[in-house]
């Protein structure tokens, strides 16, 4: 894989596609916001590891900011193997109710960016003959859980359709397709709090998985028996029964 540009790098998947491909002695371009935060992480890898590391802060929300890191995505000096689309952030609102600002956020952060970067690499891969793209999507691609489910959903098909494209080019594009897993991410957003632990993936499991399936060219990557089987049974339930699961307990209110 050589280079590993690593979006969302500063937490949660993020961060474990860090170490473990900083352990796997990849050098690896860390993107996020959070200067300070990847300044740290870069620090420790290059100890651990004795890796180079990049770092790269950017808003992924911010179109410049996405160009810049497209530009890196093209750059021929150390050119990236391997990107990881795994930036994302959880709404925890309705969206007839909600803060459309941050609805407008989310569907640049994992829809946008995701389009513009998985672009810039392929163009890059293609040339040279090999590399990967990785697209963290979610089991939730396959509900009706609002504009989450839709943005995921939309990662999900364009990585397969993407993985069509590059069929016979020596690149290869997979779907992360997660369940419920430890991260800040799911603490941040306020998600699963009722599940029980049986529900809950180790980050450690889901990267390690999602790294193999993209060793093997595998096109959607699901982390765990009990989610492979959840979304085979996601598939074939009629719509309507998908639909009702997410309906809310009450009428809205324009006063939440």
């Amino acid at each position: 894989m050589g280079t590993a540009l690593i979006t969302g790098a500063s937490a949660g998947l993020g961060l474990e596609f860090a170490w473990q491909l900083a352990t796997a002695r990849h050098d690896v371009v860390l993107v996020a916001r959070d200067t300070e935060r990847l300044e740290r992480l870069a620090a420790q890898l290059r100890a651990a590891a004795g890796i180079q590391v990049e770092v790269l802060p950017a808003d992924l929300t911010d179109r410049a900011d996405v160009e810049r890191v497209a530009e890196r995505l093209r750059a021929t000096e150390r050119p990236v193997g391997l990107l990881v689309n795994n930036a994302g952030l959880g709404l925890h609102q309705r969206f007839v109710t909600g803060d459309l600002d941050r609805e407008e956020a989310a569907l640049d952060l994992m829809v946008r960016a995701v389009l513009v970067l998985s672009r810039a690499a392929a163009e890059s891969m293609v040339r040279r003959g090999r590399g990967a793209i990785l697209n963290v999507a979610s089991v939730a691609a396959l509900t009706a859980g609002g504009t989450y489910s839709a943005h995921k959903a939309w990662v999900r098909t364009f990585t397969e359709g993407l993985a069509s494209e590059l069929h016979g080019t020596g690149v290869t594009a997979t779907a992360l397709c997660p369940g419920l897993t430890h991260t800040e991410f799911h603490e941040r957003a306020g998600i699963g709090e009722h599940f029980p632990e049986i529900a809950w993936l180790s980050a450690e499991r889901v990267v390690a998985t999602a790294l193999a399936d993209v060793r093997r060219g595998a096109v959607i990557s699901t982390p765990s028996l009990r989610y492979r089987l959840g979304s085979a049974l996601l598939r074939v339930l009629p719509r309507s029964v998908v639909r009702r699961a997410n309906e809310p307990r009450r009428v809205l209110s324009f006063d939440d």
